[in-house]
């Protein structure tokens, strides 16, 4: 199977099994997949790389306007057009008001990304679920889509208010995205990442893991409070970034160390274009400098002279000219107005392939002020030398993701002595993170999970319950409202119903069994002569019993004075007409092309929303 011939790529090269499990599980599975681990894992890496690589069609979303920019998709509730507050499943009125185009964007997708999951609250997965089970298939957690969620759970926690939270309370046993009724309905795996990146020390990286981990004892804080230095100094270009717990402490440090300076005081205004949420903006509207300010990039330069979170200070300034020195190194930065993009996911009308398309543009300096940055701004970044001041923290994982910034334990610095108050983890993270090694797959784990998304696949071919339920929605509408006017055609689609129960439900549902057993006994499933015959023997058969139904609706053309019952008949004529359609354009693409799963995947999505799939290609399965 294509599966066991992955292409030499990155993860190989980093000879790291967990990445390339994971890259398995979400290329060639249909299982949800939780990936976690903890700060310098690979996370953010694995996500950049199965941007640009992976071949499902996919869209990154993230809990808030920053995580979306960084990670180069939208935020959830853009996407989704959600509005704020919490979600009851049941007594929440769901309003799906999405435009045709992200409808059929929607349809088309087979991976939805999120990142920094951590973040997001169970009602909001059990949101998502319902919509997407609204545009796509109703019979499956979140319409049948997979998901990929990444983030540590032992770092940002889910905003909840506590009037929202006496509401979900009774819903939900935590605020947190586990607690998602179709997530856990849905099954999903589990990967954590363990190498560590970021820090190369092993002493110092069980100690983080001894934080993380809810294990921090007397000692642990004593080898972290040894490095508490009362009103240290830091030497000048040596690079420290103070890392706070406030927006105020960071704003006032900022502001009391550029009114220090006595150089000349500029000002540079970003330009803002189009739709550019204030929440979204990566760094200052109003930027102020002065020459010898310390500062921080805000963005990766695409000529690698610079990247996010490298620090320095401002050497030359004007008006029209800024050059940085990093601590770094000696090279000057000539610093040019960059951009960032705010963008939404579109259908290409030409290629049918899911694209980004630019809505909005902040372009501004790619600086900020930075001898102090709140510890929730320094998520994913990396410094040098750091002066940590947690003493405060009042979030769960805030001191872990502050003493994760730093490369080195010497190269941290304590303002202030740790108090074990301080260190904060919620006991249903560690009780949740107990049971994550019960759902991480092993190898014969994976290639079930194939063998079972292959017959999957098979399954979306040969699925014909919403073809049932829209004939029993249409029928009993019928009964109710057009018995006395049209007899006749009632009669005429009850017998059609009765046909159907004979000759097509049940027959699919012995299909099953059949295509089932002929891929357990296969072990090139994917190539199985025999499979494959079934598959169009199947395709045809079951195309010629969907004709009469087809023909039936094209032949009945009813009239009612109420507009309501009118308008209702039409739109339930129109998707079981255009459910019958996608069945049978499925049908024609199998015995055109066969079966091959990669190729059936993309026709799948585009017949689904309302496309016609490419002319056939050499198929991808070796």
């Amino acid at each position: 199977m294509a599966s066991e011939n992955l292409s030499l790529n990155f993860i190989k090269l980093m000879k790291n099994p967990e990445l390339e499990r994971a890259q398995q599980i979400v290329e060639w599975t249909g299982t949800n997949l939780f990936l976690t681990g903890k700060a310098g894992t690979g996370k953010t890496t694995f996500l950049r790389q199965l941007r640009e690589r992976n071949p499902k069609r996919m869209v990154i979303l993230a809990p808030t306007g920053v995580a979306a920019i960084n990670a180069g998709g939208s935020t959830i509730h853009s996407f989704f057009q959600f509005d704020f507050g919490p979600y009851l499943p049941g007594r929440t009125k769901m309003e799906y008001k999405l435009r045709k185009d992200k409808v059929k964007l929607i349809r088309s997708l087979d991976l939805i990304v999120i990142d920094e999951i951590s973040m997001v609250r169970g009602d909001m997965m059990d949101r998502i679920d319902e919509l997407l089970r609204h545009y796509r298939t109703p019979f499956q957690p979140f319409g049948g889509v997979q998901l990929l969620l990444i983030g540590d759970l032992q770092q940002l926690a889910p905003v909840v208010k506590d009037d929202e939270w006496e509401l979900l309370r009774t819903n939900y046993p935590t605020p947190y995205f586990f607690s998602s009724r179709a997530l856990n309905e849905s099954g999903y795996a589990t990967i954590e990442l363990h190498h560590v990146y970021r820090q190369s020390d092993p002493h110092f990286v069980e100690l983080l893991n001894r934080v993380r981990s809810n294990t921090a004892d007397a000692e642990v804080l004593r080898q972290f409070n040894e490095r508490y230095v009362p009103d240290f100094e830091p030497p000048e270009e040596a690079g420290y970034v103070r890392l706070v717990t406030h927006n105020q402490q960071a704003r006032e440090h900022n502001a009391q160390e550029l009114e220090r300076l006595s150089t000349q005081e500029y000002v540079f205004e970003a330009c803002v274009e189009g739709v550019f949420p204030e929440s979204s903006f990566p760094t200052d509207e109003e930027l102020v400098l002065k020459q010898g300010a310390q500062v921080m990039f805000v963005k990766n330069d695409v000529k690698h002279r610079y990247f996010n979170g490298m620090l320095g200070t401002v050497e030359q300034l004007t008006d029209k000219h800024i050059v940085v020195c990093p601590f770094d190194n000696d090279e000057r930065i000539e610093v040019d107005i960059d951009a960032w993009e705010n963008t939404r996911y579109e259908m290409n009308p030409r290629t049918k392939e899911v694209e980004e398309r630019i809505v909005g543009m902040f372009k501004q300096y790619p600086l900020k002020l930075a001898w102090a940055i709140t510890v929730h701004k320094s998520q994913g970044l990396t410094f040098e030398h750091a002066i940590i001041d947690v003493h405060a923290a009042f979030a769960a994982g805030q001191t872990y993701v502050a003493l994760s910034r730093c490369k080195s334990l010497e190269g941290m610095v304590l303002s202030a002595p740790i108090p074990p108050r301080a260190v904060i983890t919620d006991a249903n993270v560690d009780r949740y993170h107990r049971e994550l090694p019960a759902r991480t797959p092993d190898e014969s784990g994976i290639r079930q999970l194939q063998r079972i998304y292959f017959v999957n696949l098979i399954g979306s071919l040969f699925d014909f319950r919403s073809i049932e339920h829209l004939l029993a929605l249409f029928l009993r509408h019928l009964e109710e409202h057009f018995y006395k006017e049209y007899p006749a055609t009632l009669e005429r689609f009850r017998k059609e119903q009765l046909a159907l129960n004979h000759t097509l439900f049940p027959v699919a549902h012995r299909f099953h069994i059949q295509y089932e057993q002929l891929v357990a006994a296969s072990d090139d499933y994917a190539n199985d002569p025999l499979l494959q015959e079934r598959i169009s023997k199947g395709a045809t058969y079951f195309r010629t019993q969907l004709g009469p139904l087809q023909t039936l609706l094209a032949d009945t053309d009813l009239a009612s004075k109420n507009k309501e019952v009118l308008r209702r008949y039409m739109d339930l004529d129109a998707e079981l007409n255009e459910a019958i359609r996608q069945r049978k354009a499925l049908f024609d693409y199998v015995l055109r092309n066969g079966f091959h799963m990669a190729d059936y995947q993309r026709a799948h999505a585009l017949i689904m929303a309302g496309e016609k799939p490419r002319k056939k290609e050499e198929h991808t399965e070796q």
